[in-house]
């Protein structure tokens, strides 16, 4: 047997294992690069207006502060049928630098050429923020999703990967763009310094540090709705970046107008988000009840039975299926499990895919083939993982063998 069970998504793609895709590789590299440029325009910033370094010292450990936790969260919703990470860095890079970087150098043209000189500073400022930040903002972050809907159909399967994708590339933005937020609140000549930058990070950092996210996962919803329909529907797309850009402009109109237009953006976020973890939490009801109908009718192939179906159904069952992979054969035997579970999981929404007529008879048939066969090297791979003379301990989702146990006998 090859390595391959090491590299699930060389399987699923069909190149050949460990071989990080050059298109990849370029796209981080470019995102990485637009990153470094808009932090070197937020630096330029402090030293323009005398403060030299300091206000750059401390606004970027600022931004970077919660991030790892956002991320977390986000990949702990994202369990049951993990996106590639891969793509995932890819959707965050992009907020994080093309995005950020597009979108500073826009509305920065915007106010200083446009909006301000027609209408003045108050008023310009206002138009800005209101009307011409988010539909500039929204649209190149809402770019990188239709461009996974366009490359990368086959991995958005339903609202749960609409809404991850988008968390991911408004995390990634709101990082830079904070930033540029924390500089500017350190500075400002008549009411800066350090209370104004506390102020600007419990608001931006720790209360609201979701609101990207949110304006986003509109868009992501479009792309999921999309996705899921023969006819690709992108008057779904449209509506959902339009909502996006409707909820942005909202957030910052309302922001505005001090303490009672807080209080009601607040409000109104708080509703949004309760409506999207409502969405998150049936649509992995919808993933569950999927794997209940669609995978028994592979049971024929000897490589699921009904105790693996009970397990895959539950997220507690599988993460005791990997500790109990790991106790067996180590990390090893653990990351076989997972493959494992992410391929039949695909499978499950490939078919039901396939039975709504969105994958196309060949196309089924190759995606159902290449999970198949994941799902027989991962077997495989635990079993090579065993020692020989061990003893083995039941799985604890079985009522009597399964066949990881049964390959580790025969391997």
């Amino acid at each position: 047997m090859t390595d391959s069970w090491r590299d699930p998504q060389a399987i699923l793609a069909g190149r050949p294992p460990g071989r990080t895709p050059v298109g990849f590789i370029v796209g981080i590299a470019v995102t990485a690069t637009c990153a470094i440029v808009a932090l070197g325009i937020d630096a330029t910033q402090s030293f323009t207006a005398g403060e030299g370094a300091t206000p750059f010292a401390i606004a970027l450990p600022l931004a970077l502060l919660p991030v790892p936790l956002l991320v977390a969260l986000v990949l702990w919703m994202d369990r049951l049928e993990p996106e590639p990470r891969a793509n995932l860095a890819f959707a965050f890079g992009w907020g994080a630098g093309i995005a950020a970087l597009t979108a500073l150098i826009v509305n920065t043209a915007d106010l200083e050429y446009v909006t301000m000189p027609a209408l003045g500073a108050t008023n310009g400022e206002y138009v800005a923020a209101t009307f011409g930040a988010p539909v500039v903002e929204e649209t190149l972050k809402g770019l990188v999703l239709i461009g996974l809907l366009w490359r990368r159909r086959a991995e958005i399967d339903g609202p749960t990967d609409g809404i991850i994708y988008a968390a991911m590339v408004g995390l990634g933005f709101a990082m830079i763009e904070n930033v540029g937020y924390y500089i500017n609140a350190f500075v400002t000549p008549e009411r800066g310094g350090i209370e104004l930058l506390g102020y600007t990070f419990v608001l931006r950092g720790l209360v609201s540090p979701l609101l990207h996210p949110i304006f986003t996962s509109m868009t992501g919803l479009g792309v999921a709705y999309a996705a899921s329909r023969r006819g690709g529907a992108p008057w779904a797309v449209g509506l959902g970046l339009l909502a996006a850009m409707i909820l942005h402009g909202t957030w910052n109109g309302l922001s505005l107008y001090g303490t009672a237009g807080l209080v009601a953006a607040y409000l109104i976020m708080s509703c949004v988000l309760v409506a999207l973890l409502v969405i998150l939490v049936a649509d992995r009801r919808r993933m569950i009840g999927l794997i209940r109908h669609c995978l028994p009718g592979y049971e024929r192939t000897g490589l699921i039975t009904d105790d693996d179906i009970a397990m895959l159904a539950s997220l507690r069952e599988r993460r005791l299926a990997r500790a109990w992979a790991r106790g067996i054969g180590g990390l090893g035997a653990s990351a076989a499990m997972s493959d494992y579970q992410l391929a039949a999981t695909e499978l499950a929404l490939a078919r039901a895919k396939a039975d709504r007529g969105v994958l196309d008879f060949n196309a089924f048939a190759a995606r159902e083939h290449s999970l198949l066969s994941l799902m027989a090297v991962a077997r495989r791979a635990f079993a090579q993982r065993v020692p020989g003379h061990a003893p083995v301990s039941p799985a604890p989702w079985a009522a009597s063998a399964t066949a990881f146990t049964q390959d580790q006998h025969s391997a």
